[in-house]
């Protein structure tokens, strides 16, 4: 936590936090690749192993989120303008304010690649659901699909695995 007596140096806090967040986010899109190939291979054991390493970012990530509540903290204290970390950006010279104004742009643009690949990953996991219940219905139904309702005779909910055939 930043010490309250302390004058913040803003562009080294602001390009320290935003490295560290740069980083993160890097290995995080490594972590997702990682994962969708792992899906794609039915991969378990990797799925296993990449868990400790995704944690350890989420971690990371706590720490990032942190570092920045501090620094909105401090600058709210100096009377400085708060609302984000761009707020805060904006009250450097012009020189620093473009290096940190660049990092935040490719941040944020990381940010939506994440969102991105979160999200293929999502819909890769769910369309392998459906392919499996898919699959467990016709092996539970003998293959033989019938409407759950009908209005000229009742449904035959018997299952074909378990059943006795008469």
């Amino acid at each position: 936590m930043l010490a309250e007596t302390q004058q913040v140096d803003w562009e080294a806090d602001l390009t320290s936090l935003l490295d560290e967040l740069s980083n993160v986010q890097t290995e995080l899109l490594d972590v997702l690749a990682a994962k969708r190939d792992s899906m794609a291979c039915n991969d378990m054991q990797q799925m296993i192993e990449l868990h400790p390493r995704a944690e350890a970012l989420c971690d990371r990530l706590r720490s990032c989120h942190q570092r920045r509540e501090d620094l909105l903290a401090a600058a709210n204290e100096q009377g400085l303008p708060a609302e984000n970390l761009g707020s805060i950006a904006s009250t450097l010279a012009k020189a620093q304010r473009g290096k940190v104004t660049k990092q935040m742009t490719a941040a944020a643009a990381r940010m939506r690649l994440l969102q991105h690949q979160s999200l293929a990953n999502w819909v890769l996991a769910q369309r392998t659901i459906l392919h499996l219940s898919q699959l467990l219905e016709i092996i539970a139904t003998g293959g033989q699909m019938q409407p759950t309702y009908s209005r000229d005779e009742p449904s035959d909910s018997r299952g074909a695995l378990v059943d006795k055939e008469v």
